[in-house]
């Protein structure tokens, strides 16, 4: 696979904003971090709303190693291309990370463990190979249309998952990723637009 990861099987001071995927609902949420009259940061969840549309900088893209075993997750990544580390333990599985950017939503990072969930990105980072190289200077806009369910066999019978159907559906100047910033309160998610009315999200 082109992120280097198979389908066997950081802590600082300015804390970006995540989006995640509920892999059994097939929920894009987006959490978000307010302080309370006490200074004291709580988060809250949304679900947001598909088609969505966003700037997606594989430049930043990182394969590695994640665990929720501590009840914060605990990233051991690198570089995408770069060699896998070695597993820190058994909860940690692999996993990949990349930022996102919409101007409404702000700075945002999306990572994922769930296997369904790389093989699909997987198949999205090889769109963005394929293109790359036409595009130089520019970040990929990523439509993600809606999901669709797949099927998985185990020995304790079929499991259903939802997995995204996401593609790269234009390119923009990679000034606006660079100068992307998180913002404190998203206002709600619209409809994706058409290729003309892009530049408006960004």
């Amino acid at each position: 696979m082109a992120l280097g990861l198979v389908s066997e099987g950081g802590g600082g001071g300015n804390i970006v904003p995540i989006i995640k995927f509920d892999a059994k609902a097939g929920d894009f949420i987006r959490q978000d971090r307010a302080q309370n009259a006490s200074g004291e940061w709580e988060k809250s969840n949304h679900e947001m709303a598909l088609p969505l549309s966003v700037l997606m900088d594989f430049d930043t893209l990182e394969v590695g190693w994640l665990s929720f075993a501590s009840g914060a997750p605990d990233f051991q990544m690198v570089k995408v291309g770069e060699q896998m580390p070695a597993r820190p333990t058994d909860e940690h599985k692999q996993a990949f990370r990349v930022r996102l950017f919409g101007k409404d939503m702000g700075l945002r990072e999306f990572s994922s463990q769930a296997k369904t969930v790389i093989r699909q990105f997987d198949s999205l980072h090889n769109q963005y190979e394929a293109e790359r190289a036409n595009h130089p200077g520019e970040v990929p806009q990523v439509t993600i249309s809606g999901t669709k369910t797949v099927t998985v066999n185990t020995p304790q019978g079929e499991n259903r998952f939802k997995v995204p159907e996401w593609s790269i559906t234009g390119w923009f100047d990679r000034s606006k990723m660079d100068t992307a910033t998180a913002v404190s309160a998203p206002a709600p998610e619209s409809v994706a637009p058409s290729q003309n009315e892009a530049s408006n999200l960004f």
